[in-house]
């Protein structure tokens, strides 16, 4: 896959479409109630700082939890912003997250850090505006994080030195161990937690690195993610047009 069709694919997507046409929105509406300058410039780089964090701890103790596959109303939604995609981590159908997790993941994560940041330097009406820049913000992330990411999974091999070796790290998350390298575009905070690793620190392969957990073992008590499956709980990838 050249570059340009890495784009090309990635463009069309209609999750990236929703992104940058809410933006825009987000956009509008702080055009529509500007905030000061000042406010503006320490919301956008706030948001910007803060998306990673809010990444890690939910790709960590969330997407990774053994807990949501346990409970019948959770189960569907593990299945699809996750289970899925270690079952087949190139599956360009799931690769992208599901805009009816997403988004509401990105406005709290963003919109009142923003709101908080106008409502104390400038008042109720900046706040509106710096809480929709915050919005626009963490949007604008999710597609850069979302590009990284195809990057990552899709037969492209970059050729940036940056790019080549966070998708190393990614793939070994993937198909090594499950248990660390959580950041998408930077390992900062796998660095701080400690759960930063390369494969030769960790010889051994990872024994539920395809399903996260849900061992066969495990769906017989918790059926819910296997009958959404066709009946598939496995500890390797699922081929595709399985489930």
């Amino acid at each position: 896959m050249t570059l340009k069709e890495l784009v090309v694919a990635y463009a069309q997507y209609p999750a990236i479409i929703a992104y940058v046409l809410l933006s825009a929105v987000a956009i509008g509406g702080y055009a529509w109630r500007p905030a000061p300058i000042a406010p503006t410039l320490v919301t956008i780089l706030v948001s910007t700082f803060i998306y990673p964090l809010v990444w890690y701890v939910l790709h960590r103790w969330v997407l990774h939890s053994r807990w949501m596959f346990k409970v019948p109303i959770l189960a569907s939604t593990w299945k699809r912003i996750h289970y899925d995609h270690h079952q087949d981590p190139n599956h360009l159908e799931v690769l992208f997250g599901a805009l009816h997790t997403t988004l509401p993941t990105i406005a709290l994560a963003t919109a009142p850090v923003g709101y908080a940041i106008g409502l104390a330097w400038a008042g109720p009406e900046a706040a509106v505006g710096t809480a929709a820049i915050a919005f626009a913000t963490g949007l604008l992330t999710t597609c850069f994080y979302e590009f990284c990411h195809c990057i990552q999974h899709l037969a492209y091999k970059p050729k940036s030195k940056w790019l080549a070796e966070m998708k190393r790290r990614h793939m070994a998350h993937h198909f090594h161990d499950e248990n660390g390298n959580y950041g998408i575009t930077t390992f900062f905070w796998d660095k701080l937690f400690g759960t930063h690793y390369d494969r030769p620190e960790r010889p051994k392969k990872s024994e539920t690195v395809f399903n996260l957990g849900y061992t066969p073992e495990i769906a017989e008590r918790y059926p819910h993610v296997a009958r959404l499956s066709g009946g598939v709980a496995t500890g390797h990838p699922r081929k595709r047009g399985e489930g």
